[in-house]
Order: C-alpha cells, then sequence, then structure tokens
C-alpha cells in the first residue's frame, strides 16, 4: 500500500465535543498529522470528562487514576497530538500563530464570534498563511449573527425537521439515537476541507470551509420529497412501514425482527412467493408498483400476520429463497461484531494507551477503502497534553521557554 491520501498535511485542530473532533478523526485517519489544542484551564476537550471510563479495571462510570481516559476521547483522539494551550492568555496567539504558518488546515469549532475575540478568526490567520484551509463547524453557520444561539444534536435535529420524518402519525416527534446533527456536519466539513486543499494546491490560495450542522441535516431531509408526498396523500410518517415502496418494512417473528425492501415488481414477487401467498402473484391488486401502493395496508398486513407465526431464521430462509432484499434487525452490540466491517477496518477496537484493549470496547474506522492508498486507525488517544513539549521544542521554543509559558498559565 503507497502513502495515506493526506500524508505530508498538517491540520490544527481547536475542536471539541463530537461534530469537530469526528471531522478530524477522519482527517487523520487519512494520513494528516493531527496537532490538537485543548484548553488546560478546562481539563481539555469536555470529551475527556464523558462517563464511561476506561480503567485499568476496565469500564466504570468514574475516574478513578489521572491515566484513567472516557471512551469518547479514545474514540474521537485517535491519532492526534494533544497540546494544551490557553487561548485567552495573549502569548497564546504568537504559539498558535507559529503552528499556523507551517500548517495545511485549521479546524475549529467555536461557538460563532469567539474566534473574531480572540484574534483567531480566518481573516486574522490567512495573513500569517495564505495558503492556510480554515474549516468552520457551527450549529447555524460561522456568521456573527447566530453568536446566542446555542447548537447541540438535539436542538439541531429537532430544527432540521428530522424529527417528524420517524414515528407513526400522530406521534410525538422521534429524537434519533444516533446523534445524525453532529455527525452529518463533520462529513461534509471534510468533503469541504479537501477540496479546498485541492484548490490551494493548485493555486496557492486558502480559504474558508463553513459548515454548519442545520445546513448540513436540512440538506438530507431535502434530499426525500416529504411534501411532495403530503401533497398526493401518501403520509410523511409511516412508522415500521414505507407505503410508496410496498412492500417495505420491518416486520416481528416469533423472536426477531427483520426488514425487507421489495419495491420492484420481481422482488414483490419472491415476497409474495415467500409468503406462500403464490395465489396473488396475478392479482390485479399487487401486480404492479402503483397497485401496491395503492395498497399497501393490505400487503403489509398480509406480510406481517405471516411474519408473526414464523422463527426469524425461517421467515428469513423464505426470503432469500426467494431472493427477496432482506435482512435481520441487529442490536448495535450484534452489528458493532460483524467480522466483515472489522476485515474491512469499518468498525476497529478501540485501545487505552495504558491499558490495551477490553473486549467490547469497538469504534469507528475510516469507512473508505482505497485500491493505492492506505488509512491507519492504530494510534491510540493522547493524555491531555502529552505532547505538548515535543510540539513546542519543534518550533523553536526552548526548554527554560515552555516552564515560564507553563508557569504563566499558558500551557
Amino acid at each position: 500500500m503507497k502513502a495515506a491520501p493526506l500524508e505530508g498535511k498538517t491540520v490544527i485542530d481547536l475542536t471539541s465535543a463530537l461534530a469537530g473532533p469526528y471531522a478530524t478523526f477522519l482527517l487523520s485517519g487519512l494520513g494528516a498529522r493531527v496537532i490538537k489544542v485543548e484548553n488546560p484551564e478546562r481539563q481539555g476537550d469536555s470529551s475527556r470528562n464523558n462517563s464511561p471510563y476506561v480503567t485499568a479495571e476496565g469500564l466504570s462510570v468514574r475516574r478513578s487514576a489521572p491515566e484513567d481516559m472516557s471512551v469518547s476521547m479514545l474514540l474521537r483522539g485517535r491519532g492526534k497530538e494533544s497540546i494544551t494551550l490557553n487561548l485567552k492568555r495573549p502569548e497564546s496567539r504568537q504559539i498558535l500563530v507559529d503552528l499556523i504558518r507551517e500548517a495545511d488546515v485549521l479546524v475549529e469549532n467555536y461557538s460563532s464570534g469567539v474566534t473574531a475575540r480572540l484574534g483567531i478568526d480566518y481573516e486574522s490567520l490567512r495573513r500569517e498563511n495564505p495558503r492556510l484551509v480554515y474549516t468552520s463547524i457551527s450549529g447555524f453557520g460561522a456568521g456573527a449573527d447566530n453568536q446566542d444561539r446555542k447548537a447541540m444534536d438535539t436542538i439541531v435535529q429537532a430544527l432540521s425537521g428530522v424529527m417528524m420524518t420517524a414515528g407513526e402519525p400522530g406521534d410525538p416527534p422521534v429524537r434519533f439515537g444516533l446523534p445524525v446533527g453532529d455527525l452529518v456536519a463533520p462529513l461534509f466539513a471534510v468533503i469541504g476541507t479537501l477540496g479546498a486543499l485541492l484548490h490551494a494546491e493548485e493555486t496557492g490560495e486558502g480559504q474558508h470551509v463553513d459548515v454548519s450542522m442545520l445546513g448540513a441535516l436540512t440538506s438530507l431531509v431535502a434530499c426525500e420529497p416529504f411534501d411532495a408526498l403530503e401533497t398526493v396523500g401518501l403520509p410523511l410518517r409511516t412508522g415500521a412501514y414505507v407505503p410508496r415502496l410496498a412492500p417495505f418494512g420491518t416486520f416481528h417473528t416469533r423472536d426477531g425482527w427483520f426488514a425487507i425492501c421489495a419495491p420492484t415488481d420481481q422482488f414483490a414477487a419472491g415476497v409474495l412467493r415467500a409468503i406462500g401467498r403464490d395465489d396473488l402473484l396475478g392479482a390485479e391488486d399487487f401486480s404492479t408498483r402503483d397497485a401496491r401502493v395503492a395498497n399497501a395496508e393490505r400487503l403489509h398486513g398480509l406480510i406481517a400476520g405471516w411474519a408473526a407465526e414464523q422463527s426469524l431464521s425461517q421467515a428469513l430462509e423464505a426470503l432469500n429463497r426467494e431472493q427477496v432484499p432482506s435482512a435481520e434487525v441487529r442490536s448495535t452490540a450484534e452489528a458493532v461484531r460483524d467480522p466483515s466491517v472489522h476485515e474491512r477496518g469499518e468498525v476497529v477496537p478501540l485501545h487505552h494507551p495504558q491499558h490495551g484493549h477490553f473486549e467490547g470496547l469497538y469504534g469507528s474506522g475510516v469507512p473508505i477503502r482505497f485500491s493505492h492508498s492506505r488509512t491507519t486507525t492504530d494510534v491510540p488517544a493522547a493524555h491531555l497534553g502529552q505532547h505538548t513539549e515535543a510540539v513546542l521544542q519543534s518550533l523553536g521554543y526552548s526548554a527554560e521557554q515552555i516552564t515560564g509559558l507553563r508557569a504563566a498559565g499558558v500551557l
């Protein structure tokens, strides 16, 4: 395998929590050197204080020793160097500028207006490095008009409309258990960063990449024509089934759930054969896609009645025999232990830098396979400030200077 795609690139990471750190984790996984700048006054990234923690004895809801580390940080901090820098101190700006001059990318997810107050906004830093790609991930966009709005995943889910796409008609809003707002925005941020890096390589000109959590998630909501569906009388919220793609949905057997996706004539015919209703193959109500949509409630009722009398293995065997797209509904624990996603590096074991791996502790890999490049998630997360002295020494700071900066509360 050749070098990782971003090998030789340096990223300055000014992020915390989830959205920003996940973006910089991906950049690290693609081969970039990521230097994570953490606030010593706040014990670093807020993720460091997310229970549970990995201790010498295993998982615990409480930290019991200095080397204990949260699972959140074990996952999001992989592949990064950690330095502490109090950006409220004027001396810290010079250190950051020294880092910026050698960097290709800066990623931040401060609340709107904070970087300008600290003097580390894009317009201020581009003068130090015109090639710098400066990526901002925020709740509502990097504009100052949004500085009083607090962005949390649940708030973004609420505003995006995504909470009203799941559940049955008339149900209360459904919050996705997966923090989709926090996870979608960093994906777009990485895409934007890579595009800006290509532009910088061709022109020598960096730029500001501005991604909002609300905009990223709402753009995905807009990928489905929900307004158009309601206009023609198709319900937006359909619960376990999707009538406009019938037969489509999740069904309960005696000992588990399965999902089917069979909107085409070929697949729908396979469903009817699997449930023993060959007599309906030519029926006017089910023989065409439009007819199945119009009679979706009856069709899904037939499948549900059949499923209720089967075991999960019997149902899947019958559906697979007819080549119907179907699968069991797995728990998260079962899903992350799938050998195929482990083999592809899409899910990987998490390792504590001292305590190693504990069974059952898995995290995201980089779910991209290259034919000629590699990705990596092998380097465990660093302890707070672990690389401060090494990074500053590489910038030319003497041991005496570092000691003085630490005593002054800068580091």
